[in-house]
């Protein structure tokens, strides 16, 4: 019986590791941590958001680097051949807003219950704190791997999974791709991705903790839109969060010069269901009403009590101002400001806070279809690992289910 040796115990190495177990191979998982998906116990806030429930057709749309690499493991295992893998182990599952998929229990451990049990019941060989230092090859090709405690394993294929570089604190420390180098794959450059805004502006800061939902964001370099999207948002003691800002920066791989040199804005629709005519009406009618008032007071109605003083001193408007005091153009200044209330992008955040990595392993040099190596024969990718990456919302989870049955099914 053939032998295949899996590095890394994350989404794709366990999916991979059941896929090789259906083949009739002996599967060895070597997993660097004292537990196999200490990663996946956290993601979506420890619910897991396992994949999306969209129309496979439309998966392809959401991702963000390199989708027509998956078209072909894809069609082979799918978002919802994972749903009936999962539901078929007795797992029960719940679709929630935009197609988010989640366990009906909230509890990534029960996604990392049912994974660990069809290992067990494929005969697969879990390793614990194995962590794994080189790969060796011979002529022929994939010989096998040398462990930090100077173990030799051999096996007559591999599959490297163990993730990108973002939640260092998991093990996804980088490690994979100086094997992936050790073994001649070029390595795309890692960044983080699905990750915060740091901000030029500090007002940004004064509204850490305010969230605001229905609101509508547009990311631009100069005058070109990057992004739009329409959702929640978050201030934060750096600068920004929340839904549509992680997507958001999902987008930035082509724009890291931009980004750099501090060329790229984030503006902020606050009343997006409202034209500019309709919320003048609006701000007349108010004004009709509250003549007498501060203006602080009014605008108290139309936007989080906490973001008003801010927002007069963006529109250059002296909160002391009653209503009846105010000018057109200040009204005027106030109804554009609403509708685009402009901050400059100074960075993102690190890799500690990344949901995932953008950049990876050169999918150029990988097989498509099989996950396989076009450098080393018997050796294999899956995961984070490669340069494949997509918005929030469960698709960035499927790819490593669908790389990992297709590098556990052909390894």
């Amino acid at each position: 019986m053939k032998t295949v040796i899996i590095i890394g115990g994350g989404a794709a190495g366990l999916m991979a590791a059941v896929s090789a177990s259906r083949e009739n191979k002996k599967v060895i998982l070597l997993e660097r941590n004292e537990k196999v998906g200490k990663k996946l116990f956290i993601t979506g806030k420890g619910r897991c958001n396992v994949t999306t429930a969209c129309p496979p057709e439309e998966f392809t749309d959401h991702v963000m680097t390199n989708p027509r690499f998956l078209y072909s493991s894809f069609r082979r295992f799918d978002n919802h051949s994972m749903m009936r893998f999962l539901e078929g182990r007795g797992l029960k599952l719940k679709t929630e807003r935009g197609q988010r998929v989640f366990p009906a229990s909230d509890r990534s451990s029960d996604v990392i219950r049912v994974l660990e049990d069809a290992c067990r019941k494929g005969g697969v060989d879990i390793r614990l704190h194995a962590k794994v230092v080189r790969v060796c090859t011979g002529p022929e090709g994939f010989t096998s791997v040398e462990l930090e405690n100077g173990q030799m394993i051999r096996g007559d294929s591999l599959i490297i999974a163990c993730g990108g570089r973002s939640y260092p604190s998991t093990g996804s420390d980088g490690l994979g791709y100086e094997l992936a180098r050790s073994l001649g794959h070029k390595i795309r450059e890692p960044q983080p991705s699905l990750v915060p805004f740091v901000m030029k502006e500090a007002w940004c800061r004064d509204l850490m903790g305010l969230t605001l939902k229905n609101v509508s964001i547009r990311v631009k370099d100069g005058k070109k839109v990057v992004d739009e999207g329409f959702g929640e948002f978050l201030f934060t003691h750096f600068g920004v969060s929340g839904p549509l800002v992680l997507t958001a920066s999902t987008r930035l791989g082509k724009y890291q010069k931009s980004l750099k040199e501090g060329r790229l804005t984030l503006s902020l629709d606050l009343k997006p269901a409202l034209s500019e005519e309709q919320l003048e009406k609006r701000f007349l009618k108010e004004f009709d009403t509250f003549r007498n008032k501060k203006i602080p007071n009014v605008l108290d109605t139309m936007l989080p009590k906490k973001m008003t003083p801010i927002f007069l001193k963006e529109a250059e408007i002296d909160p002391e101002k009653r209503v009846r005091e105010i000018t057109k153009a200040e009204r005027r200044r106030m109804i554009l400001l609403m509708k685009n209330l402009t901050m400059h992008i100074r960075g993102v955040r690190g890799f500690e806070e990344a949901i995932i990595t953008r950049g990876g392993v050169d999918i150029r040099e990988i097989d498509p279809a099989t996950m396989a190596s076009k450098k080393v024969p018997g050796v294999y990718f899956a995961g984070e690992i490669l340069d494949l990456d997509a918005v929030t919302g469960g698709f960035n989870l499927q790819i490593a289910w669908t790389t990992g049955y297709a590098a556990g099914k052909y390894a």
